[in-house]
């Protein structure tokens, strides 16, 4: 399939990354796999020699009947939702770009999802295949095209969010959908309990919400869907009209809430079930919080130590990450029995260690 005019050509290197990771693997040198490097900072810091992806790029199959895309790792991002946009679909679950250079398999190694998420389901729920390359330097395809799994393991959903540690992400195959009729975004002025309160009765409604999130005093939704039904929807309400490009903004991490440099505490994203109420910590209460994801995702800066925030993230039910580490524990340890799981199939698939090691976690 032709590329974009401007990007560089299509092109399949599965060969040339399979000798690299042959070679390392028999040689024991650890490699750090780079995409866009868009979303280098989520994790530790890899300190191993670099197995770049761009190269290996391009749209190998798109069905817009059938609403399946496969699409090679290194593939910028944005030219595939450029494509998709050319047919009227979309990624439903809204990724963050973090940088114009983003691809495909940062996408998926990292599992990020925007504020449709709630609503739309995550990275994983879209997935419907891959093609890895193991250490041995060959190409396995696993999940739903060409399917079938093995060691019990679906290996197509555990490469979304292992950050890489598994094996390299060569191609993914994803289910798409249809951009909806109508988009509105509004603006409700309210304190955030009565906006937990409204959110909570909402989702018992057929009501086409697709995003929400609480900051500086006011309730900010997205509604999608048929112009019927949106409209109606958006008059029930009230409030005042949003430019739409707020959620692109919160998504991308653009809003005042984050750029700003008045404010030197680490960032910390907590995934925290949707009544969950506001964490115990040192300087931070709700009002000090952005809410993403009608309250399940709620970012904070906070100078409390690292495995503070964690037990607090732990004891409200969800976990926390260290946004933008770099060092220490930016993640949420697991638990004893998750994590022997953990390393029981990083040691099958990749007994040496040479993919991304410590990345997620310094005995992975």
């Amino acid at each position: 399939m032709a590329s974009h005019q401007g990007s560089l050509p299509d092109r399949d290197i599965s060969e040339a990354l399979g000798e690299r990771i042959r070679r390392a693997d028999a040689e024991g040198t650890p490699l750090r796999i780079v995409g866009g490097d868009t979303k280098a900072f989520l994790g530790n810091t890899v300190d191993s020699k670099p197995l770049s992806t761009r190269e290996h790029r391009g749209i190998t199959r798109y069905d817009p009947v059938e609403l399946i895309v496969s699409v090679r790792a290194g593939t910028p991002l944005a030219e595939l939702e450029a494509r998709l946009d050319e047919q009227g679909q979309r990624l439903p679950f809204e990724p963050p770009h973090f940088g114009d250079a983003a691809t495909v398999g940062g996408m998926v190694a990292t599992g990020l999802s925007g504020p449709r998420r709630p609503w739309a389901g995550a990275v994983r729920d879209f997935v419907l295949g891959i093609r890895l390359i193991d250490r041995h330097g060959a190409s396995l395809r696993f999940g739903g095209e060409v399917m079938k799994n093995v060691a019990g393991y679906d290996l197509s959903r555990l490469m979304v969010g292992a950050q890489g540690c598994l094996g390299l992400l060569a191609e993914v195959s994803l289910k798409v959908l249809p951009k909806p009729a109508a988009q509105h975004s509004l603006r409700l002025e309210m304190p955030l309990a009565q906006a937990r309160r409204h959110l909570i009765e909402w989702g018992r409604q057929p009501l086409p919400i697709t995003a929400a999130a609480w900051l500086d005093g006011a309730l900010h939704l997205r509604l999608e869907g048929g112009p019927g039904s949106v409209d109606a929807t958006g008059r029930h309400l009230g409030g005042e009209s949003l430019d739409a490009t707020f959620w692109s903004a919160l998504r991308e991490q653009h809003l005042t809430f984050f750029t700003r440099e008045d404010d030197s505490r680490p960032l910390w994203r907590l995934s925290l079930p949707q009544q969950a109420p506001a964490p115990e910590l040192e300087d931070v209460d709700e009002t000090t919080m952005l809410h993403d994801w009608a309250g399940a995702q709620r970012w904070l800066r906070c100078a409390a130590p690292e495995e503070t925030v964690h037990d607090e993230a732990i004891r409200l039910g969800g976990h926390a990450t260290h946004w933008r580490s770099g060092t220490g524990s930016p993640f949420t340890p697991l638990p004893p029995v998750l994590a022997k799981y953990h390393r029981r199939l990083k040691a099958e698939l990749d007994p040496n260690g040479i993919f991304n090691p410590g990345r997620l976690y310094a005995e992975l």
